[in-house]
This record gives structure tokens, sequence and C-alpha cells, in this order.
């Protein structure tokens, strides 16, 4: 079988229109006409999000039906990718208003699936250039509470975020920085201090800004 006939297989297996697909993969109907009637065949990263969409190898959207492999071998396969929503920017620094933006970031199945409400925020600023890069996407799970060393993401007064590790004393709260720069210091909130703390969540996972490109 052709990667034509492949596509139009699986699509027509599971009651999808052509519409429906090109939906699920980000393209047009038009296209997805066109590969199946093999006028165009898709590029590997039209594959592989067909492959996800499918839940099916990359290997079989593009296998022709004579691929003979000897007993035992192992046929590799590629990982599953999700995409979660890039609602803004955190600064790793002073607090301020997060810009909003309307984006999707590509991360594992495996930590989607694990953190299923998570979102994504990039990172600007360097008070947590240890741990987290200006510039690179951090995905934040809204539904975890920080525990002591946590890396939270904190709404201050009401609109100011900030991402900080965070302490916990008796009476007092601690925000701190984890830089490889000096000047960065503590924020320190204290009982009875006259702020609003609003948790929107733990850092989980992060990817670098350049394996986005």
């Amino acid at each position: 079988m052709t990667i034509s006939s492949n596509i139009k297989k699986l699509r027509t297996s599971r009651d999808w229109t052509q519409e429906q697909l090109a939906d699920k993969i980000g393209v047009t109907r038009s296209t997805v006409t066109q590969w199946e009637t093999g006028w165009s065949q898709p590029r590997m990263g039209a594959v592989e999000k067909l492959a996800n969409a499918f839940n099916v190898t990359v290997a079989e959207i593009v296998s022709d039906g004579n691929i003979s492999l000897p007993p035992g071998a192992i046929v590799p396969s590629i990982p599953r990718k999700a995409y979660a929503p890039l609602l803004g920017r955190v600064h790793a620094g002073d607090a301020q208003a997060p810009d909003i933006i309307e984006d999707n970031v590509a991360l594992p199945y495996e930590i989607w699936d694990r953190h299923r409400e998570g979102y994504f925020l990039q990172v600007e600023g360097s008070c947590m250039s240890k741990v987290y890069p200006e510039g690179c996407y951090i995905f934040v799970d809204r539904r975890m509470e920080p525990q002591n060393g946590s890396i939270a993401v904190v709404s201050i007064d009401g609109d100011d975020y900030v991402m900080r590790r965070l302490y916990r004393g008796a009476n007092t709260m601690i925000l701190s920085p984890d830089s490889w720069e000096d000047g960065y210091e503590d924020i320190v909130i204290s009982e009875g201090d006259d702020h609003t703390v609003a948790f929107e969540g733990v850092v989980v996972w992060f990817q670098a800004s350049k394996e986005m490109e």
C-alpha cells in the first residue's frame, strides 16, 4: 500500500471526514485530498502529526506493505507528541503583569498525560537561570500545590506574575532566586503584609527555546 492509501484507510476506519482529519493535524481539507489521491505527499513533520492523530507508528503511515524484518527485530517508534497552550510570559526577576500569547507548544505525550491541565509560559529575565534559562518554555501544572523547594508561578496582588523557588516559614513565605548572576534578592512576604498571593501552578517540565526551532 502507498502513503496515500494508508492515510485514506486509517481515516475511513475511524469514520473521520477529510475535514475532521485536517482539523486534527492543522492543515486544510484540500491538503488531505491531495495526500489521499497521491497528488502530493506529506512531509515528515506532517507524517508525525498523522501518526499521532491515528495513534499509530510512522512506519504504518509510510509502509508500502512489502517491508520484511528479521525475527526479533526491534522496530523504533516515534515519540508521541501533545500540545499545550502558551498563555504568556513570566518574568524571572521583578514581578510584572504577564503578556498574553495565543499559541501552542509541543511536548512529550507522557508529560502532558500526567498534567493535562498544564500550560506553557515563556521565561523572561535571568533570576532563575541556574534551572530555567531565559527564553525557555516552562510547563506549569495549575493543579499542583507547591511544596518547600518547589519552583512556583505566583500572582502577586491580583495581576503580577513571578517565578521563584518557594520556601515557607512559620509566618513567612520566601520567593527565592536561583541565578548565576548577582543582584537578585528574595521576595519576602510575612503574615499581615498588605499583599494578596495566589499560586498559579508548579513548574513540572521545560523546553529550551532552541529546541522549538
